[in-house]
């Protein structure tokens, strides 16, 4: 597997799944911006990266997309955008109402961000929770106790049934969808409980077109699917 994924050509040959607007280097998107309404998730806008290897940068440079989409979907200037990123809080976005307006207080936007190597993906919704995961293909030599203690007994078992070639993406992407699916619920990553899996109900998982040798998932809170 290569370690610096390709940027994802905008063609029919791409992975299936949700497409993202992936941001080129020239501050602009290919393809352009536009919501995953077609797939039943009004209000969802998804963007990637990817080449940015080095964490603090990739950091910088997603939250520098999401903020231009944000400007494009909204209307609104770029300095308007709030973006706080305090350490293990939800990522979100504050717009700022114009000079004048009779807004009490900043529109808070929800946001979802995941790294992974080189690849970086977000998502914004303009209503409702989302949450976003990417993670890298890869053979875990303890994958099972990985799976049995924050995957749970049931997803354990059906990676033990599988074939060790197809096991590196299953687990992959299980990882990946729950991890989206605790980000969409506000719950940070911990070992697998029982009384969690009410909460992880709630929303559901789509699959993200990403680079060969990652998997990435998309959660949305369930009503925002009707």
């Amino acid at each position: 597997m290569p370690s610096t994924p390709p940027m994802p050509p905008a063609a029919p040959s791409a992975p299936p799944g949700l497409a993202l607007a992936w941001w080129r280097a020239d501050g602009a998107f290919a393809p352009g911006l536009a919501p995953v309404s077609s797939q039943g998730l009004p209000q969802v806008w998804l963007v990637g990266m990817a080449g940015q290897s080095e964490r603090d940068a990739a950091r910088r440079e997603i939250r520098n997309a999401l903020r231009a989409a944000l400007a494009a979907i909204l209307g609104v200037d770029p300095a308007a955008i709030d973006m706080p990123a305090a350490p293990g809080d939800a990522p979100y976005a504050l717009i700022r109402a114009p000079a004048g307006s009779q807004a009490a207080a900043p529109r808070r936007i929800a946001l979802a961000i995941s790294h992974d190597e080189a690849l970086s993906v977000a998502a914004i919704a303009l209503q409702g929770a989302v949450g976003i995961d990417v993670m890298r293909i890869a053979d875990i030599p303890d994958w099972e106790a990985l799976a049995r203690d924050y995957l749970g007994p049931e997803a354990a078992a059906r990676l033990a049934a599988l074939d060790a070639a197809q096991r590196p993406a299953a687990l992959a992407r299980a990882w990946s969808e729950r991890e989206a699916r605790l980000k969409c619920a506000g719950l940070g990553l911990g070992e697998w409980r029982t009384d969690e899996a009410q909460a992880l109900s709630y929303s559901s998982c789509l699959a993200l077109a990403v680079p060969d040798g990652y998997v990435g998932t998309l959660a949305v809170a369930s009503a925002a699917t009707g």
